[in-house]
């Protein structure tokens, strides 16, 4: 997995021409629909970034990180479970404005999410096996049962995760719009990543996000 976090970095990491704005030459800022290879962030989710992050444009996705790539690495790595999580893509504000990260990632979990109760800082959402969504991330686990996953006995359990980088902060009294912001986001993806593996009924993930509590 590649692990180049925007354009930028990519191409300054391989030493590439800047421009007379000190920028490398193939620097572009897009609209969040076409991030993470244009098929995964949708109307709905774009307009989730701007509440998460303040911005409506982005530091261009890394050719590496898109939907279509995930899913032949997941499907590669199936059936094998872990705790670590794979770097699916990364957005950026663009350069001159206020700095954030956002990191979307899949993994492959052993089983279904258990009957636990969930940290106090999530709420349940009623997508896919589970989703938790929080101020500053959300995850969202769903069951797949696909013709890409060889040797699946059964379902495989993904989970796609979108989390804030860098230090936490006071969401103060925008709690439920960031929280319902990161599920957007996370379902989106989750509903992407499912498509591309041609999940059985789309992994059970609606259309459309749904934000009601469990």
């Amino acid at each position: 997995m590649a692990v180049a976090g925007s354009l930028l970095l990519a191409a300054s990491g391989c030493g590439g021409d800047e421009g007379k704005d000190g920028l490398p030459k193939d620097y572009k800022v897009v609209a969040g629909t076409q991030l993470c290879g244009g098929n995964a962030i949708s109307a709905d989710a774009s307009k989730a970034l701007k509440v998460i992050t303040g911005a409506s444009r982005f530091e261009a996705s890394s050719k590496d990180y898109t939907v279509a790539q995930s899913a032949s690495a997941l499907a590669l790595a199936y059936p094998t479970s872990s705790t670590d999580d794979t770097n699916a893509c990364r957005i950026f504000t663009p350069i001159g404005t206020p700095h954030f990260k956002l990191v979307i990632t899949w993994g492959l979990a052993e089983n279904a999410p258990s009957d636990k109760p969930a940290a106090p800082k999530f709420t349940v959402l009623k997508m896919g096996e589970e989703t938790l969504a929080g101020t500053e991330q959300a995850y969202v686990f769903f069951a797949c049962q696909s013709d890409r996953l060889v040797g699946a006995s059964g379902e495989a359990h993904i989970v796609i995760g979108v989390e804030r980088g860098g230090m936490p902060r006071d969401p103060q009294d925008n709690v439920k719009a960031l929280k319902n912001a990161y599920a957007t986001v996370a379902h989106s993806y989750s509903l992407a990543m499912a498509k591309e593996l041609r999940c059985d009924k789309n992994g059970g993930l609606p259309p459309k996000p749904v934000l009601d509590p469990a």
